[in-house]
């Protein structure tokens, strides 16, 4: 049965699950109590797994990761065994053991202090609003331009209307409360269900009917040069089991339903990833899978089971039942896209209003709604980043869609990777400073995973600015697409300037908080009911 907190001013007046120990520091501010007050409590455990699986299986770089052709395969049940398994064990015991709202900040902050804590999750955050405005929205008006506009593309004020209504819709289900906006990765999560579960039987039938591209053993050997290429795309597909946890004050019970949700969502995303990728291989020829496309083209194809034709030149057209079901097809793609959008936007928003609210932001954007009990300032600031990364992108790239896709997804995946560096290596020193915090589930050989995870996160992240760095830095099988070897040093500094301006906003948004943190009336909670973690006096 639920226990209920003391009702005194330092303490959140909402039911905690039993035997759950809150590790709050002493030193957290007020502002911190007075903001979780407005938080609500109705996020359960299928909500968790639906939000996971949202958050973990994206469907906008299948095509990237099936490009690599049959080795892709290779490294992504290489990278399910020794990465997806070990951070699902990483953030379960995380999850559980720190359930506070916030999640990866709460983590970082109380691993390292608030100014690590701080930079890293700016770059958690900003790698959100710059996807759902670049990637996400580019991969929806493909495949509307694909299936309802007969391959081309839409004129500048077409594309512009449908983008930014993707992307603002996205934000209004951040907006709402929860227990409304919850609902839309719950559609997401269908959605893929039944797009990628169609996708997969109707291969079978395309096989039986037309046969299939055949490739040999050898062609899943894995090398260095399609390691280097893949694994910071397969990690950014990996990552994300924390995300729930910035919601962590809204979870009915995070203790029990944390790990549950994890463990479930883990098996579902390999075989949810492994199927498509495997179907798109078997149905293409690697030499006309598209990083943006290769996931839609491969279902206007074996789509013509149903009703179409494949001309000579490899072009499908649907026609009757064929195009019916690509058009539904065509919707679920938008609604998974959208709702991959939405997940990490509610998520990352949550843990940038609580680095507000805790010092490591500034206290205007650390504020939660009494309306709706959501961080509505941080989520139209959102909308309005998405808005700007859409409109230059666009702009910059000439209207290409190719080239905006893949100039917002090199972007979004280093900043996602590198604010893993400070998130993996927290398990291993919180079990050394905060021994006594209660944890339902213990992650085996803590230190171990704690540091190959982050020695492959570190090792992803040179490879993305520096690709190749190691064996034949920019060489002919590390240089992406359109790149060349002289524009080496054009392209390191392409990657590398953001991510350390993005940093120095983050050290700006620390000194932004000193006022919150500096404040008189900082709260502890009372005896009995709280665990200090030691040392925990974060600057």
């Amino acid at each position: 049965m639920a226990e209920s907190r003391p009702r005194t001013k330092s303490t959140q007046e909402f039911p905690v699950a039993a035997g759950q120990i809150i590790s709050e520091p002493a030193d957290t501010p007020a502002a911190a109590q007075a903001e979780r007050q407005k938080l609500r409590k109705h996020f359960g455990r299928f909500d968790i797994l639906f939000f996971l699986l949202c958050t973990i299986v994206g469907v906008d770089t299948i095509g990237t990761v099936a490009s690599s052709g049959a080795e892709a395969f290779t490294w992504l049940i290489v990278l399910a065994v020794v990465f997806f398994v070990p951070s699902a064990l990483l953030t379960a015991e995380l999850g559980a053991a720190f359930p506070d709202e916030g999640g990866p900040y709460i983590w970082t902050s109380r691993a390292f202090g608030r100014l690590a804590g701080a930079v890293n999750n700016f770059l958690y955050w900003i790698t959100n609003p710059v996807w759902l405005g670049g990637t996400l929205s580019v991969s929806a008006v493909t495949a509307f331009t694909i299936f309802f506009n007969d391959g081309k593309d839409l004129s500048t004020p077409a594309f512009y209307a449908f983008t930014l209504v993707f992307v603002w819709l996205g934000v209004l289900a951040a907006i709402l409360s929860f227990d409304v906006g919850k609902w839309i990765p719950t559609v997401g999560a269908w959605s893929r269900f039944v797009l990628l579960g169609l996708f997969t039987v109707t291969v079978v039938v395309y096989g039986i009917q037309h046969g299939l591209h055949g490739f040999g053993p050898g062609d899943f050997s894995p090398t260095y040069a399609g390691f280097v290429g893949l694994v910071p795309v397969l990690m950014f597909n990996y990552v994300g089991f924390e995300l729930p946890n910035t919601a962590g004050d809204e979870m009915t019970d995070a203790q029990r339903d944390v790990p549950f949700a994890i463990f479930r969502s883990a098996g579902l995303a390999v075989v949810l990833y492994a199927l498509p990728i495997l179907g798109i291989l078997l149905v293409l020829p690697v030499k006309a899978i598209s990083g943006l496309g290769g996931f839609v083209d491969a279902i206007r194809e074996v789509f013509t089971v149903y009703g179409g034709h494949v001309a000579a030149d490899g072009t499908a057209t649907l026609s009757g039942a064929g195009s019916v079901l690509g058009d539904l097809a065509a919707i679920m793609f938008i609604l998974t896209v959208l709702s991959s959008g939405v997940t990490w936007i509610m998520g990352s928003d949550r843990a940038l209003a609580v680095s507000g609210y805790d010092g490591a932001a500034p206290r205007f954007l650390g504020v939660i709604s009494s309306r709706f009990g959501t961080p509505v300032r941080v989520n139209i600031l959102s909308g309005m980043v998405s808005t700007v990364v859409l409109v230059l992108a666009h702009e910059m790239t000439g209207g290409s869609a190719a080239k905006l896709f893949g100039a917002v997804l090199g972007l979004a995946v280093s900043t996602t990777l590198v604010s893993y560096l400070g998130i993996f290596p927290a398990l291993a020193v919180l079990r050394r400073k905060a021994p006594d915090v209660s944890r339902p589930y213990k992650a085996p050989f803590p230190r171990t995973i704690s540091v190959v995870l982050t020695l492959l996160i570190l090792f992803a992240s040179v490879q993305l600015v520096a690709p190749g760095l190691g064996d034949h830095w920019f060489g002919s099988d590390y240089a992406p697409d359109g790149w060349s070897y002289g524009e080496r040093w054009k392209y390191l500094l392409t990657e590398a300037v953001p991510l350390v301006g993005f940093m120095l906003l983050g050290v700006l948004f620390w000194a932004l908080g000193r006022p919150t943190r500096t404040s008189s009336g900082v709260k502890s909670r009372p005896a009995g009911r709280g665990v200090s973690v030691r040392g925990s006096n974060m600057p």
